[in-house]
């Protein structure tokens, strides 16, 4: 059956690093986009990033402003997010996401998304 599972998550100060993993299962990672999304208590679920299923288009949400990047290695079956000079209000849970219907392009909207990992927990504090 198809499964995401996020890791790499974990308590970071501020300014610090961590990357993220998603590794995918069920299905050919190759033929589908994948998104990261966050969710923080009391907020929505919001987009992070995304990356198309060739890799060559990519998106961020307003608030990352160059600090993290996608990848994706099809051969591994796994997409990173590396997010450098982290911020507490990055602090949320972060999940990957499968994109429905083998699009080409790469677009954060979570009704377009139909199976997700059970997210890894970032906590940005010192």
């Amino acid at each position: 059956q198809v499964q995401l599972v996020e890791s790499g998550g974990g308590l970071v100060q501020p300014g610090g690093s961590l990357r993220l993993s998603c590794a995918t299962s069920g299905f050919a990672l190759d033929y589908y986009g994948i998104g990261w999304f966050r969710q923080a208590p009391g907020k929505e679920r919001e987009g992070v990033s995304c990356i198309s299923r060739s890799g060559a288009s990519r998106d961020y949400g307003d608030f990352v402003k160059g600090r993290f990047t996608i990848s994706r290695d099809n051969a591994k079956n796994t997409v990173y997010l590396q997010m450098n000079n982290l911020k507490p209000e990055d602090t949320a849970i972060y999940y990957c996401a499968r994109r429905a219907g083998r699009r080409y392009d790469c677009r954060m909207t979570v009704d377009e998304y139909d199976y997700w990992g059970q997210g890894t927990q970032v906590t940005v504090s010192s």
